[in-house]
């Protein structure tokens, strides 16, 4: 189910632009400045190369960005576990949900069901990755425009929510939790790490108001975001764009509703992992606001869906028994018995453990700002021959120069907030 945001009453201030792009004429000599990489509002990794004419962008052309990671041949040398420590810098800003989607791909593969409890505690983490990501989204889109409180009531409560990591996998900005069929290792207590859930999420729900009564209602943002940067269902449709930036132009996608894994499948007996209730927001105006507004509704969601899992948390294993030959075994039984010891030796110390098959298999989720999906390549051997990520900012940001031309300079700073621009997701 999904929901349609209100229209918002602004100005349509892209009926400028679009007039000026129209009716055009080149009166002066154009000049070319480069908006990045130094620029605050690129992260010090993006390049936009505009092309001006006074103040309004003729041309934009951006550039990638100066990473240079590797990501994707990273994979041709790590195996199915290792590779999480390198997903989880894709998207630095949820890193939790990179594992999770890596993972839920490589599960594919190897055609493994994981556990209803690892089911339900990797959707609660994915969610609260969610939410951190659109709190710092959020934020910035305030700070680059000059809004700094917003930014402060969002970094604080991630704070919470990078304790979260901590307590559940030792690491706090890179967790690397999970594992081919379950979790590096089950909550150290369940009834600490509920307590610690419910006191983030009450006091993210008071942040997410906090920064709508600061921004929604002012002039400043409400001018620096309404019709700034429309993109209409149609161009957001052919250019493949997903997550936010397309529902706030109205296309009624999510993969949590269309392709549902998890928790999101709405089919719970009472048996396995419980299913979770949530609505989809939609806007259809397409413009930074829009998507802010989307972003805020996905986190009132997302703290809902938190809230119906918390407390139904299945009891049993975090790791599936379903093939003992890929998921790594419980340490009571490498201290304890041979085979275990043998299998963790294979898997950790060995090429002989992963028999991946010679196959190939593609799995996607619904991350903080679109379809994340990898596509893997495997040879049957201890590492994946090929991977391919479908990063969704890669895709999103393509949009860039479309969007900016005819745009002023100034309008360039709201655009690339309203995308959240993830450097690491572009130069893989």
């Amino acid at each position: 189910m999904a929901f349609t945001l209100k229209p918002h009453d602004g100005f349509d201030v892209d009926v400028e632009r679009i007039d000026y792009i129209k009716q055009h004429v080149d009166t002066g000599e154009r000049w070319v400045l480069n908006f990045g990489p130094q620029h605050p509002a690129t992260h010090t990794t993006l390049r936009l190369v505009l092309e001006l004419d006074g103040e309004r962008v003729v041309r934009c052309t951006p550039h990638i960005g100066y990473l240079h990671s590797g990501f994707e041949k990273l994979a041709e040398h790590h195996d199915y576990n290792q590779y999480v420590t390198v997903v989880s810098r894709m998207d630095y800003l949820s890193p939790i949900c990179n594992d999770i989607a890596w993972h839920h791909a490589v599960e594919h593969l190897f055609d493994i069901d994981i556990t209803p409890r690892c089911k339900a505690l990797r959707t609660i983490m994915f969610e609260l990755g969610r939410i951190q990501n659109h709190l710092l989204c959020c934020g910035a889109a305030g700070l680059d425009l000059g809004a700094f409180t917003a930014f402060i009531y969002g970094f604080n409560s991630r704070e919470l929510i990078y304790d979260l990591c901590d307590y559940v996998s030792g690491q706090r900005f890179h967790p690397d939790w999970t594992r081919v069929g379950g979790l590096m290792q089950d909550v150290p207590d369940e009834e600490m790490f509920k307590r610690l859930v419910k006191r983030a999420v009450d006091d993210i729900a008071k942040t997410v108001d906090e920064m709508d009564g600061l921004l929604l209602r002012n002039r400043i943002f409400m001018d620096r975001t309404q019709g700034i940067g429309v993109i209409s269902k149609e161009d957001a449709i052919a250019w493949s764009l997903s997550g936010p930036m397309a529902r706030a132009s109205g296309v009624r996608r999510d993969l949590r509703k269309d392709n549902p894994y998890l928790c999101y499948a709405d089919n719970w007996d009472g048996q396995g992992a419980p299913a979770v209730k949530f609505q989809v927001p939609i806007a259809t105006e397409g413009d930074c606001y829009a998507r802010y507004l989307v972003r805020a509704h996905e986190m009132r969601e997302s703290l809902s869906i938190v809230r119906q899992l918390i407390d139904n948390i299945p009891k049993g294993p975090v790791d599936t028994l379903a093939d003992g030959k890929v998921v790594k075994p419980p340490k009571k039984d490498v201290y304890g018995s041979i085979e275990g010891l043998i299998q963790h030796f294979e898997l950790i110390m060995s090429n002989r453990g992963w028999k991946a098959p010679v196959a190939e298999a593609y799995a996607a989720v619904e991350s903080p700002n679109g379809e994340l999906g990898y596509y893997i390549v495997a040879d049957g051997g201890p590492r994946p021959w090929r991977v391919k990520v479908r990063p969704p900012c890669f895709i999103n940001y393509s949009m860039m120069s479309k969007l900016t031309e005819g745009h002023l300079v100034s309008d360039v700073v709201a655009i690339i907030g309203s995308i959240n621009v993830v450097a690491a997701e572009l130069d893989r």
